[in-house]
């Protein structure tokens, strides 16, 4: 599966929210149903698949269920760090013997031409210099009938209720210190128009969506938002660039836990999805 194949002026990226537990418990929530339904018809019991970006590995796991002990998922993170925690996860969940974890660059993959039955981003692409580059690099190591799966989050087009000028403040804000960073935060309109330039033969766009509105979803999501905004490495970025003083990060973060409380409170978050062929 290896390949001796190597780039020698592959890009180093910086994620932007860091990874502290904040950042780490919000990502803990995602699944493969909430998070790759557009993807899960394809994926087969023996299929081998790359998870690219793997985060803390639920997804991961859930995607070693479908495999099965027939089949493998790799999945690559650039922390080893967060390796760590996915590895603990899959020890959790029982599928640890299906995953093979590693710390690899999405611009460099040291695996052969068309190794990959199925290759999945979750929000990853908005948080590259070169989205391009990396499908392209996803689109090689992936079988000739195989699937490239990604899907982004497009944060211009969040919506909320009730309005808050805080949370405007916030969206503004992130969106500013992400392209500091060299990322995309509104990938979610642009990734099939990315993925098209990758050289795919085809390219299947969709739309998907989170919708957090019960008392549960909203605390993950506001609390979660209200801590990152402040108490990581996102906030930290932003304060050090003059962008706001940390006074106005826990306003921010204060407008986060008063939208929690409110009765008639939802969010929701639209996504790009693209499934590419070879």
């Amino acid at each position: 599966m290896k390949a001796t194949r190597r780039l020698t002026n592959a890009v180093k990226e910086t994620y932007v929210h860091g990874h502290e537990k904040a950042v780490l418990s919000s990502h803990k929530w995602r699944t493969a149903q909430n998070s790759a339904g557009y993807l899960l018809k394809f994926i087969k019991p023996g299929s081998k698949l790359l998870d690219v970006g793997c985060g803390p590995g639920t997804i991961t796991c859930d995607f070693a269920k479908l495999v099965g002990e027939s089949g493998q998922v790799v999945a690559i993170d650039t922390s080893t760090s967060v390796l760590d925690e996915a590895k603990a996860v899959a020890e959790s969940q029982g599928v640890s013997k299906s995953i093979l974890f590693e710390s690899e660059n999405v611009y460099e993959l040291p695996y052969e031409d068309d190794t990959f039955d199925i290759v999945h981003a979750h929000q990853v692409l908005q948080h590259l210099s070169d989205p391009v580059s990396a499908l392209s690099e996803m689109r090689r190591v992936v079988k000739p009938d195989g699937y490239v799966g990604a899907r982004d989050a497009d944060f211009d087009a969040m919506i909320w209720y009730p309005l808050s000028q805080e949370m405007e403040s916030w969206l503004k804000l992130y969106r500013k210190v992400a392209r500091d960073k060299g990322g995309e935060p509104d990938a979610g309109r642009r990734i099939y128009g990315w993925a098209k330039a990758a050289g795919f033969s085809t390219v299947d766009p969709s739309v998907g969506c989170w919708c957090f509105t019960s008392q549960e979803e909203k605390e993950w999501w506001g609390y979660g938002w209200a801590d990152r905004v402040s108490k990581t490495a996102l906030g930290s970025h932003i304060v050090k660039s003059g962008l706001a003083t940390q006074e106005h990060l826990e306003r921010i973060a204060a407008g986060w836990r008063v939208w929690v409380d409110a009765d008639d409170a939802w969010f929701a978050v639209m996504h790009g999805e693209i499934l590419g062929r070879k």
